[in-house]
């Protein structure tokens, strides 16, 4: 084995070493809480790697003292694919700052200054629609990217500055390793990426199921002394004759009325199972809804637009009460996303053997990070929300075999897919 193919399985272990320290970290945040960390592991990987990398480049006879041959690229392409182009920004910065740094303005920094850019290019245009390809065209697509590094990084040294004292075997190992490298730590990256998700989820479900056992054990007895006060404060109503405390006593009830709905709220959640499935039209049931939301709608400012096509039916089973209180929380915390009006349009169609529904709003948007939290107890994005309303939302579709993916832009929209199995 020659000194190069050593020296760049040395950078490639560096690389894995990055990456499954990343990993660690991450576990001890979930295990200690630390909420400091969020999504920062993504950034943290190609970082480690890349200066690992630059720090133990390629020696030998080959290799001028002016010139570092590593494996840089495998990280950069990563963290810019999955961190978008904010971090490919940074990333380029810290190459380029972290190479002079090292070896100063030699003909290895020339490489990496025209190299680097050219190579960006469709880099930052990819990172757009990377994460929306499969998994195998997302491996595809990375081992693509890699395969081009290394030819620039040849072309560029050989034809543009003149560096003829590397031979073309120590490239083609080169080439062979940077792109072997990139398939094999993009797959583990994917599967990593696939272990967090499945943590993220079993954590969500613990919080629910703590949530549901709640609600089956005290909803009741707290429903119950409710409505016998809500009772009492209509009589006090009805015989008081000063405005002020008649005032004071509506406030109370609507008050108490808030309480009631987040307790049935609670109920419903720890009661989503359907118990009754039957057979349903879904535009027929939105059409429904959408007339229930109306009202709502007119008070806000908000136009509802329903569009389906009335000879494509779409049958889907469940329990027709609780997908119409799933439709009324989703459609009623779009309206209140739109707090200067807008438009929310409804749309449903099929798709393969499934019924697609989606509720676009033009309100205010969210970020990734508040998307990530959607369906968490007392997660909310109104100030005087609950959360619960989503939470059962959602409940309701996992039991009806269903699922749920959100996209969102900032200021601008939001959209919620709902995807459902057809029933035929």
């Amino acid at each position: 084995m020659s000194f190069v193919t050593k020296d760049l399985l040395i950078n490639f272990l560096f690389i894995l070493l990055a990456l499954f320290l990343v990993q660690m970290f991450y576990l001890i945040k979930y295990a200690k809480k630390i909420h400091w960390w969020k999504d920062r592991y993504i950034a943290v990987f190609p970082i480690l790697a890349i200066t690992f990398c630059l720090l133990f480049p390629v020696n030998g006879a080959y290799v001028p003292d002016d010139y570092r041959m590593d494996l840089r690229r495998i990280p950069y392409i990563l963290g810019t694919l999955y961190g978008g182009w904010p971090l490919g920004s940074l990333l380029f910065v810290f190459i380029l700052l972290l190479r002079l740094l090292i070896g100063g303005y030699d003909v290895g920094f020339l490489s990496t200054l025209i190299a680097l850019p050219i190579l960006s290019i469709p880099l930052f245009f990819i990172t757009k629609y990377f994460l929306n390809f499969s998994l195998k065209n997302r491996i595809i697509v990375s081992t693509c990217l890699s395969i081009i590094g290394s030819l620039l990084a040849m072309l560029v040294s050989i034809f543009v500055l003149h560096v003829t004292s590397i031979p073309i075997s120590v490239w083609v190992q080169f080439a062979i390793l940077d792109v072997a490298g990139m398939f094999v730590i993009t797959i583990l990256w994917e599967a990593i990426r696939a272990n967090l998700l499945v943590l993220q989820r079993l954590m969500k479900a613990e919080k629910l199921e703590i949530v549901s056992h709640l609600a089956a054990s005290i909803s009741h007895e707290v429903r119950n002394p409710l409505t016998a006060s809500r009772g009492f404060m209509q009589m006090l109503q009805e015989d008081e004759k000063e405005p002020a405390k008649k005032r004071y006593i509506s406030i109370a009830i609507n008050e108490l009325d808030r309480a009631k709905e987040i307790i049935d709220d609670y109920l419903l959640f720890a009661n989503s199972a359907p118990e009754r499935n039957e057979k349903m039209n879904i535009s027929e049931e939105i059409h429904h809804v959408t007339h229930i939301m109306t009202p709502l709608a007119n008070m806000n400012g908000v136009a509802i637009d329903f569009t389906f096509d009335e000879e494509v039916k779409c049958f889907v089973m469940g329990e027709r009460r609780k997908l119409q209180q799933c439709l009324i929380n989703l459609f009623k915390n779009s309206i209140e996303a739109m707090q200067n009006g807008g438009t929310l349009t409804i749309k449903v169609g099929k798709e393969g053997g499934a019924v697609i529904v989606d509720i676009i709003d033009t309100g205010c948007g969210m970020t990734q990070e508040q998307i990530n939290r959607l369906g968490e107890p007392y997660f909310t994005t109104k100030e005087k929300g609950t959360g619960l309303g989503t939470m059962v939302s959602f409940s309701i579709i996992h039991y009806m075999k269903g699922k749920v993916s959100v996209s969102s832009v900032k200021g601008k929209e939001t959209c919620f897919s709902l995807e459902f199995p057809l029933c035929e």
